[in-house]
């Protein structure tokens, strides 16, 4: 049986300032809080054989990836499919006035300079078919909150992204067997086909 691990990434410095960030581009570490969670999903995850790890651009992901897999001779993979969404303007604004603007807007709308929701989840879906193409038997995918909570609900067959589940934690495992993670990417594209408008 294939397994796909996804993971958040662990604690980082702008999740404790409570701001958002949607360009790899800007440096963003790890705390040490952080670093110390991946380290024991590392341990946690220990057991399993891995056969490839997949990150984003942003650095946060690959350094959670290299906590968690320290040690290991794991090849790593960078998939931009999965990226966090693309806020643009809204890049290092609080987490209540990012939710503000969205309250207003609906799932279509472009953040000002930036990407819609319903854009990010038909590239979320994209990435998850990418690596079903794969071949690797087990593959741990450090990525970020959005994407996980697209991919739990839509193979739920919610047709809601963002319900039932929404707070996704950081270094917290999420199990995927290649038919639960289609059906992910079935219905990532087809919530964001018939938006509900919110």
């Amino acid at each position: 049986m294939r397994l796909f691990i996804l993971t958040r990434h662990a604690a980082t410095t702008l999740n404790v300032e409570r701001r958002i960030n949607g360009d790899p581009a800007v440096p963003v570490p790890l705390t040490a809080e952080g670093r110390a969670d991946a380290m024991r999903l590392g341990r946690q995850l220990a057991p399993i054989e891995i056969d490839l790890c997949v990150h984003t651009r942003f650095p946060r992901t690959r350094e959670t990836a290299e906590c968690i897999l320290q040690g290991r001779a794991i090849p790593f993979l960078e998939e931009p499919l999965l990226d966090d969404i693309d806020v643009g303007r809204l890049e290092g604004e609080s987490i209540d006035h990012y939710r503000a603007w969205k309250k207003a807007h609906t799932r279509a709308d472009a953040f000002p300079g930036g990407e819609s929701l319903d854009d990010a989840a038909r590239r979320y879906a994209r990435g998850y078919r990418r690596l079903l193409e794969r071949k690797e038997e087990t593959t741990l995918v450090v990525c970020h909150e959005i994407p996980i909570r697209y991919a739990l609900n839509a193979a739920e067959g919610s047709d809601d992204l963002d319900e039932p589940e929404h707070s996704i934690p950081n270094a917290t495992p999420y199990l995927f067997d290649e038919r639960s993670l289609r059906l992910a990417a079935e219905g990532i594209e087809r919530d964001a086909a018939n938006p509900t408008g919110t």
